[in-house]
């Protein structure tokens, strides 16, 4: 086989990875098109629930978890690959905190599970999303297993936080889901809310809606920064290929050339044999 029939072959595939990965970063762009709707809308209906639950909270305070409670601890990764140092950093973030040693770990997606599977704080790995309308799946199967690990436990789970990508301010964050912990009330309320259950219910029914509708928040960020990543990473990487592409067309252009040099040699001294064949025939 050829230099250039080679190099030919390889300038084949490196076309046809060009076309893959120029498919996988539309695809990217496209869930960030849908996860922006998505998102808006979502923490427009957080921001309210908040709101709700700080004008609760100022004249019901909420009685703390106590003590020696079980922690829960929820990572969420990606599922599919492809998005640069996305499940190393959460790994690096994790690694740097002090961790107790009760502290249970519930990992979401396969690509960070594959760099966890020596913590023995792991509780749980789950399945997750490939594409903006997986997510309530996603999120079907952590409620599940949440249940389940509830259920299980010798003792009551007090606190679940989730480490995850924030899209809004593009870093890895730390946050405690259950119990609620917001910030004080900017205004002061001058009359208690009117409530038509007893608080404590109205507590527990306020507190399962909104961890619902965060989880949902957080899960669609956490989807949003993955495919910002995987974005970036597909650009980086189709640069770097189109680069690669361009030096092995001039290889094949030089190649070429050589070959077309080397037949007109081949020609010329075929053409000087047969005109000495020629004189020697006629003398």
């Amino acid at each position: 086989m050829s230099k250039r029939r080679e190099v030919k072959e390889r300038l084949a595939t490196l076309d046809e990875i060009n076309s893959i990965m120029k498919t996988m970063k539309n695809l990217a762009l496209l869930e960030i098109r849908k996860l922006e709707m998505f998102l808006d809308t979502q923490r427009r209906v957080t921001a309210s629930i908040e709101m709700t639950a700080r004008d609760f909270l100022y004249f019901y305070p909420q009685i703390p978890a106590q003590p020696g409670h079980q922690q829960l601890l929820i990572i969420i990764g990606s599922e599919r690959g492809f998005c640069g140092d996305y499940n190393e950093s959460l790994v690096a973030f994790l690694n740097s905190q002090q961790l107790q040693r009760e502290t249970l770990l519930v990992v979401v997606g396969r690509k960070l599970e594959s760099k966890l599977l020596e913590n023995f704080h792991i509780a749980a790995f789950i399945e997750s999303h490939s594409v903006a309308e997986e997510v309530p799946i996603t999120l079907q199967r952590l409620i599940e297993v949440l249940n389940r690990m509830q259920q299980a436990a010798p003792t009551k789970i007090g606190q679940i936080s989730v480490l995850y990508y924030d899209d809004e301010s593009e870093k890895i964050r730390l946050r405690q889901l259950l119990p609620l912990s917001l910030p004080e009330p900017e205004l002061t309320y001058s009359h208690p809310p009117l409530l038509h259950l007893e608080p404590t219910q109205f507590l527990t029914k306020l507190t399962d809606q909104y961890l619902y509708v965060l989880l949902h928040e957080v899960f669609y960020s956490s989807f949003m920064r993955e495919n910002h990543k995987r974005l970036a990473h597909m650009d980086s990487a189709i640069q770097h290929l189109e680069k690669d592409t361009a030096k092995l067309r001039m290889r094949a252009n030089r190649l070429r050339q050589e070959e077309i040099i080397n037949e007109i040699e081949i020609i010329l001294l075929s053409t000087e044999v047969l005109s000495a064949n020629d004189k020697s025939f006629h003398s």
